[in-house]
């Protein structure tokens, strides 16, 4: 495994390198789960780390409990659509990715908490370019997640608790099935994978591209108002993943789960840092150098980790030198075809 990072000798090594502040560790290693030979001990330690620790999922499971328990309208409620509950779903969400994204920025951007450790970009965020909405990127940013992001975020929401009160979506009770109840949480960023997969290669096809994400695609620098800024269209595609519970039994914990680690975890994984730091040390992981080369070359790394679509159909990049020279290649081959 190549370790390069900033102030560490070889990090300039490459022309590639030496477009990153910071490059962790490549090559980027996908799930263990669909690597072969099998490795159990690699497994356990994928799961060990992304459950058993201070990790997104963990503190989401936490979140959608907290949520459901006090800041959740009943199933009873729900049967009827009425604005009082929808408001509160409203506000509520609005508050969850304010504090999330907006204190993600405060820590690392505006107050520079962290300075340039384990960012992986050395570019600072955009200001006074035409390229934005009111020509500023945080701006653009928290606009497109604040309106069209949180409204359509809540809408899902409103839509599968309004389903579920009234029998027309599946509802799993702990009582039913307990070990099923837990096995849901462990499945629901697996399925989340496989559906931004191919829902991520639609909105790249040219004719979507132009029409929604490329509004996303501004961000060639990401910070963490940048994963939740879309288009209404991709809001729409990118969230439509819960609607799987249409057919599956879920619990409304599941359903706030689900939907907060789509939409929190958007902020999460764009934050470009690496991890937080705390004297010295990561203590919890962030920003995801896979997707920061989605960001920074687009032809590559559509999907995540969980799920290594990109592997099996010749689009993952692995963060190595010899695997840009690759993508080169691959690049300029689409080029003379299209």
């Amino acid at each position: 495994m190549t370790q390069t990072t900033e102030n560490e000798p070889g990090s300039g090594d490459s022309a590639f390198a030496r477009q990153w502040h910071h490059r962790p560790p490549v090559p980027v290693q996908v799930s263990p789960f669909f690597s072969w030979p099998p490795d159990p001990v690699r497994m356990l330690r994928w799961v060990a780390v992304r459950w058993f620790s201070i990790a997104e999922n963990t503190i989401l499971v936490v979140l959608a409990y907290v949520t459901w328990r006090w800041f959740q309208p009943g199933l009873e409620e729900a049967k009827t659509l009425a604005p009082g509950w929808i408001a509160q779903i409203y506000v509520r969400n609005l508050v969850l990715l304010v504090a999330i994204a907006g204190g993600l920025h405060l820590y690392f951007y505006t107050w520079k908490k962290q300075d340039r450790r384990r960012k992986f970009d050395k570019r600072e965020l955009s200001r006074g370019t035409s390229s934005f909405t009111f020509k500023n990127q945080v701006h653009d940013n928290m606009f497109w997640s604040l309106t069209s992001g949180v409204a359509f975020w809540t809408a899902y929401e409103v839509l599968m608790f309004w389903a579920m009160a009234n029998g027309y979506a599946p509802t799993l009770l702990w009582a039913d099935n307990p070990v099923w109840f837990i096995a849901l949480f462990f499945l629901t960023p697996v399925w989340i994978s496989f559906h931004f997969y191919w829902v991520h290669r639609w909105l790249h096809w040219p004719p979507l591209y132009r029409l929604a994400h490329a509004l996303h695609h501004r961000n060639t620098n990401v910070g963490p108002w940048s994963g939740f800024s879309m288009h209404p269209i991709e809001h729409l595609i990118f969230l439509s993943s819960v609607l799987i519970h249409w057919v599956v039994a879920a619990h409304p914990i599941h359903i706030l789960f689900h939907m907060q680690h789509q939409a929190l975890t958007a902020a999460t994984s764009h934050t470009g840092f690496e991890g937080l730091l705390v004297k010295d040390k990561s203590r919890l992981a962030l920003g995801t150098f896979h997707h920061q080369m989605h960001h920074r070359y687009f032809e590559c790394n559509y999907g995540n980790l969980e799920v290594p679509w990109d592997k099996w159909f010749g689009s993952f990049h692995d963060g190595t030198d010899a695997s840009h020279a690759k993508f080169k290649e691959r690049r300029r081959r689409l080029s003379q075809t299209s």
